[in-house]
């Protein structure tokens, strides 16, 4: 081999990881079971508070987005029981199913409270599907915990997303009659006593955004909830 050819190919194999360094980064993949990368970081921090704090084995889960995240009253609210919280980010139906590994099963619960598909509907996803993500998400849960029992929370009507009402209607429809069908569910709605004397979404439950609950919000679903909330 002639030293100029040599040179080239040493050139050519110092260039390359030079090129890599300066070329920017691709952005991280999301998996099609999940809507957001950034969940990780939440699994992450859950199992960071496990190794200090760990919830009670066999205990009462809330699982979902982020009207359960952001539910900082939980504990009071059903004094006595065994209840914890894994809402996490934005979350759609379909994340709590992918992560059901981590952040479900090694607890074990008695109990799944869940809560998601306002964000699924808002991000253009069907009742159809919608309800097919949550069958999912119980088949997933009680594939490796068939005697925990999966309680869903109605989707509610926000008012900032009055536009999607008709959609929630017809998403919260369909999933009460396809558990209805399926063993160890339950189903509570939410949605009617979240409305004024008009019909119309009751603007007082909810914060500025119109979006998340006041403690006003919160305490209909205490009410909705609390003959549920045991492990019975």
């Amino acid at each position: 081999m002639t030293r100029p050819r040599t040179c080239l190919i040493l050139l050519g194999l110092l260039a390359a990881p030079l090129a890599q360094a300066l070329s920017p980064t691709a952005p991280p993949q999301v998996p099609a079971q999940v809507s957001n990368v950034a969940w990780a970081a939440d699994m992450a921090s859950f199992a960071t508070a496990d190794r200090t704090n760990p919830p009670p084995r066999g205990g009462i889960e809330f699982i979902g987005s982020s009207s359960f995240r952001m539910w900082d009253s939980l504990a009071q609210d059903f004094p006595g029981q065994p209840v914890f919280n894994r809402g996490f980010g934005g979350s759609e139906v379909r994340d709590s199913t992918w992560y059901a590994g981590q952040a479900i099963v090694p607890y074990a619960p008695c109990k799944v409270f869940f809560y998601a598909g306002d964000n699924d509907l808002n991000s253009g996803r069907s009742a159809t599907q919608v309800r097919d993500d949550v069958v999912a998400f119980v088949q997933r849960v009680q594939r490796d915990l068939p005697k925990t029992k999966v309680e869903y929370v109605s989707i509610k009507p926000s008012p900032s997303r009055a536009h999607l009402l008709p959609a929630i209607n017809d998403a919260n429809a369909k999933i009460k009659a396809a558990l209805a069908k399926l063993p160890n569910t339950g189903y509570t709605d939410i949605y009617t006593p979240m409305l004024g004397a008009d019909g119309q979404p009751d603007a007082a439950l909810f914060r500025e955004d119109m979006l998340h609950m006041t403690p006003a919000g919160y305490a209909i679903w205490t009410k909705a909830l609390a003959p549920k909330v045991n492990c019975n």
